[in-house]
């Protein structure tokens, strides 16, 4: 399409302000920046816009049209609604670079401008990129009739032969196509992480990889620019089981044009959760500033039908806290993590293996103080092993209780509070089933996509995600979290949020990208450890363990597993030996001889407490 197009639709709002001897230029696409220097994102023939926000001074606007002049774009708009009318100095630059430059009306969204420029440079594709793009607007659409992006990836099959799927940070699948290969959750994590470390290089996309021997080209779903940091723990990204190394531009743009569409669906997905966001604030305002009992009861009253709706009450609530930390020596350029924390923790509580819509309609989750406070209703079993409270008006009593176990592995949790990086595929226990059958089996309590219809444990929310999200945060990036028991009433929400803010303390005091940690351990020596200084744990364990790792070092005697096995079965002579395949005077040989070389008497309390703990430490 001309530049001069756009001028002949008046939903635009777009008024021309220079450059008119220029309005013939070929427009190949559009992008939204307020980057002072974009260059590595353009192509040559985008239509820029910008808000102007990276303009603090009359001068920057020089050197911000001259890189776009460079890179040959087709022409600049520029936003009303941040400073009202256009500068005069971009004016000027704009006149002294030949680039055509207009204004657009606070009154019009970039949005709409994005969405007309590729349909209508879209539909000018060679046929099978036209017959795509001509039917794009199911993709705008909320309901089952427009199949959203679903039908957008269907056709991609249909007219182009491409399978693509839209993944979300953690590898979970947001829109797939309805026929066709099916994307593993282990290989879309992989990708989802691949993604990610290319994001965070600054390398320009499309990304290409190769996961299992097939080639895949990894498009962000990105909805803004500047700081990597920012968004890229919330954007999506679209797989195409492709290698675009020798595509076409044309085919590239439609690719392009295709994560612009999804974008704005994203966002109106985004806009959907502001209720439940500002009802998740207004709890936790309510439980900091100490309010009674019975004002937090009347609004967990208003909150249960939005999150649980034809429910009722909830039986029971989790309070889960998440921080995103960033390395950053320049203050003038450190990260507010709360609202990327916020995203991340909405994702996080989601089933990584559920498909289709989100599931995070029936979480709340808010922000303060740089970290995210999710209140997540627990259902089912949730509840069944707990001792409920007093059956007061204002809901008042401890209502604290130990979540249940159930058959899915939510009770309770190993003495562990890292996430690991296992496999996916062979995990055991992922939350609420995504199907249909799956959610009958469950009974009608359940809730399907959403963990925590049982219970969260911290040691197997990060289970599945903690690969993609490390490659994520880099070398520079940290995310903790906490999670606090269930409680069962409105005093119980102030304990429980101030339990899953320590536990995400403790996660935090040890090394590692991603860490989590529950309520489990703050009542074990596991609270402890992580806040013995450095220098103490280095000598503590040196003194015991030293001369035992030297002596094995030069005997082989495996003194030291011997020692760890002889704890773990609890200083049994008989359980210890038929673990090590010992007899049980060589079993005795070794531990007299751990004994001499430490000075220890591993038949009193103390001594074997000790070497628990620096066993534990090391």
């Amino acid at each position: 399409m001309r530049l001069r197009a756009l001028l002949e639709n008046d939903s635009l709002g777009l008024r021309l302000l220079g450059g008119e001897e220029e309005l013939d230029r070929t427009v190949r696409g559009v992008m939204t920046t307020d980057l002072r220097d974009p260059s590595r994102y353009l192509s040559g023939g985008e239509l820029v816009l910008t808000g102007l926000a990276w303009r603090h001074a009359p001068t920057d606007s020089e050197s911000f049209v001259q890189i776009l002049a460079t890179a040959g774009v087709a022409g600049l708009a520029a936003g009303e609604a941040e400073l009202g009318t256009v500068p005069e100095d971009l004016v000027q630059a704009c006149a002294r670079h030949r680039l055509p430059l207009f204004s657009v009306t606070e009154s019009v969204a970039f949005a709409t401008i994005t969405e007309h420029v590729v349909r209508q440079v879209s539909t000018e594709r060679a046929g099978d990129l036209a017959a795509v793009v001509d039917r794009h607007r199911r993709l705008m659409s909320s309901g089952p009739a427009g199949g959203g992006p679903d039908a957008v990836l269907d056709l991609l099959g249909s007219d182009l032969d491409l399978a693509a799927w839209v993944l979300s940070p953690t590898g979970r699948q947001i829109a797939g196509p309805s026929e066709g290969p099916v994307l593993p959750h282990a290989a879309a994590a992989r990708l989802a992480g691949a993604h990610m470390a290319a994001v965070r290089t600054g390398r320009r996309s499309p990304h290409r990889t190769v996961d299992e021997g097939v080639a895949y080209s990894l498009f962000p779903v990105s909805r803004g620019t500047g700081d990597a940091r920012r968004t890229v723990l919330s954007d999506w990204l679209l797989a195409v089981a492709a290698d675009t190394g020798d595509w076409p531009a044309e085919r590239l743009d439609l690719l392009h044009g295709v994560t612009q569409l999804i974008a704005v669906e994203r966002d109106r997905r985004d806009a959907a959760r502001t209720v439940r966001r500002r009802l998740a604030q207004e709890v936790l305002e309510l439980v900091q500033t100490g309010a009674p009992p019975s004002e937090i009861a009347a609004r967990l009253r208003v909150a249960a039908p939005v999150l649980l709706p034809g429910q009722g009450a909830a039986p029971a609530w989790q309070v889960i806290v998440a921080r995103v930390d960033w390395d950053e020596p320049d203050p003038a350029r450190a990260l507010e993590g709360g609202a990327i924390a916020q995203y991340l923790l909405e994702e996080l509580l989601v089933d990584p293996r559920a498909t289709g819509p989100d599931g995070s309609d029936r979480i709340a989750v808010a922000h303060v103080d740089g970290e995210a406070v999710a209140l997540v209703p627990l259902t089912g079993e949730a509840e069944a092993g707990a001792e409920h409270p007093d059956d007061s008006e204002d809901g008042a009593g401890t209502g604290r209780t130990e979540t249940a176990p159930t058959e899915t592995g939510r009770g309770a949790a190993p003495d562990s509070g890292t996430a690991s990086a296992s496999g996916a595929d062979s995990h055991p226990g992922t939350g609420a089933r995504s199907t249909a059958e799956g959610a009958q089996e469950q009974g009608p309590a359940r809730l399907t996509g959403v963990r925590g219809s049982e219970g969260l444990h911290a040691d197997t929310l990060l289970a599945e995600v903690s690969e993609p999200l490390g490659r994520a945060l880099a070398n520079d990036g940290r995310l903790t979290l906490g999670v606090s028991a269930a409680v069962h009433s409105a005093e119980g929400l102030r304990g429980a949020l101030e339990e899953a803010r320590h536990a995400r303390r403790v996660a935090a005091a040890r090394p590692g990208a991603v860490r989590a940690a529950g309520h489990e351990e703050l009542a074990s020596h596991v609270l402890l450890l992580p806040f013995v200084p450095d220098d103490v744990r280095r000598a503590f364990t040196a003194r015991l363990l030293d001369p035992l790792r030297e002596y094995d070092r030069k005997h082989r005697a495996e003194l030291v597993p011997t020692l760890e096995a002889f704890l773990s079965s609890d200083g049994s002579w008989t359980r210890c030996a038929g673990r090590l395949h010992l007899h049980v005077n060589t079993l005795r040989y070794r531990v007299s001889r751990i004994e001499q070389l430490t000075g220890r008497d591993l038949s009193r309390l103390e001594d074997k407490l000790d070497f628990f703990l620096a066993l534990r430490m090391s």
